[in-house]
């Protein structure tokens, strides 16, 4: 089993990989849904602040999708005036959190997301 700081490493450089392959990627974070960060690529934003939100978001999202019988919540997404938020559920225990400006290609995060949440979800055991 890899040790904390390898698996650090390692979920920074998916966050890495996703600002660098989709436009208008600004910020990220991996957190548990309880809003503990496991770690963020962020720059302007307050990480365990960002996490804790992003936790919140996801809770009422999956009982949101419970209460209406849609399935299993995938992500939350969020638009506001200058960007967006966009929450992906990794398996029952973690979360992803991307923010991204105006030009954030949403089509294009939602193809690199989807595979990153998967391996995601193999490094934290989610």
């Amino acid at each position: 089993m890899e040790n904390a700081a390898t698996t650090r490493e390692a979920v920074l450089t998916e966050l890495h990989a996703l600002r660098d392959s989709v436009t208008g990627v600004t910020d990220s974070a991996v957190a548990s849904v309880d809003g503990m960060l496991v770690a963020s690529d962020t720059d302007g934003v307050r990480p365990d602040v960002l996490a804790a939100l992003a936790a919140a978001a996801l809770g009422l999202g999956k009982s949101t999708s419970h209460e209406v019988g849609m399935g299993e919540l995938r992500e939350v997404v969020t638009r506001c005036q200058s960007g967006h938020i966009i929450v992906y559920a990794i398996g029952g225990t973690k979360l992803l959190v991307i923010l991204g400006d105006e030009g954030l290609d949403i089509t294009r995060l939602h193809l690199e997301s989807r595979p990153a949440v998967g391996r995601l979800g193999t490094l934290l055991g989610a």
